[in-house]
């Protein structure tokens, strides 16, 4: 898994930022750093500066593990062309027989509550079991995976800390790209994203038609490039908006060297 960033790996990312593309990212993780208190996890200022900037050169979208409002609400004023919460879900996707079957998941999985620092996140239309404060790793992860075999209709993506549960017939985060992708008329696109919520984006299509990043090197992903860690998407982002230079179109654009900050 080359390092994308790398000059020998620069044609690469020049021949997709050249191409009729659409841009993807990942939120937590990707965008913005990962917190112990998720609520927490906000871009940082440069990285949204920059992240205008890519939007305003590039069909641009955000497909998160988060709920539609909520990480729509940390993307304001961001001309997005489409947000997806729900690991690709939401809101495209969602029905009132996925909101039922994640309420039955919570109520099960309440026998998990007794563990300190363990949270059950409801998000309508999935579960995340977060445990990143739990001190006693090995002993919860046994547990929630007993207690997450016994609920119907679930499948499970793992994640930094923590587990995701998504209904077995819903869209996954690939789905999402390749949807908006179609919709949007583009020929290709790049995603970037950090975990394993993100590998079926990863694998969405091939080699030639995506370019697949992940943030932090990891030999079982799919994802055909990698950056170091999460303050180098500053750094990606930065090169895909000196690819694209803009036209004169007048008012309101940031200039590259503000981004730059």
């Amino acid at each position: 898994m080359p390092d994308i960033l790398a000059r020998r790996h620069a044609p690469a990312l020049a021949h997709f930022a050249s191409s009729n593309v659409l841009v993807a990212f990942d939120y937590d993780g990707t965008l913005a750093p990962i917190t112990a208190h998720p609520e927490r996890a906000r871009i940082r200022e440069r990285t949204r500066r920059l992240l205008v900037a890519a939007a305003i050169r590039y069909p641009c979208i955000v497909i998160s593990g988060r709920g539609w409002s909520d990480v729509a609400a940390r993307l304001d004023g961001i001309p997005l062309w489409h947000v997806y919460g729900n690991h690709g879900l939401e809101p495209w996707a969602q029905n009132e027989a996925h909101a039922a079957a994640v309420r039955q998941w919570v109520d099960r999985l309440g026998c998990l509550r007794v563990y300190p620092g363990l949270s059950i996140e409801d998000k309508t239309y999935s579960v995340a079991i977060h445990y990143r404060l739990v001190r006693q790793k090995r002993g919860v992860r046994r547990a929630i995976q007993a207690a997450v075999r016994r609920l119907p209709g679930v499948r499970v993506v793992g994640g930094n800390q923590a587990v995701n549960l998504v209904p077995a017939s819903a869209p996954d985060k690939g789905a999402a790209l390749e949807h908006t992708r179609r919709v949007l008329a583009c020929d290709s696109s790049i995603y970037v994203g950090d975990d394993e919520t993100d590998e079926d984006a990863f694998a969405a299509a091939p080699a030639d038609r995506l370019l697949s990043v992940r943030v932090g090197r990891n030999r079982n992903s799919m994802a055909r490039y990698y950056i170091r860690e999460q303050v180098d998407i500053d750094s990606l982002l930065r090169v895909l908006v000196a690819a694209r230079p803009l036209q004169n179109r007048g008012g309101g654009l940031i200039p590259l060297e503000r981004a730059r900050r």
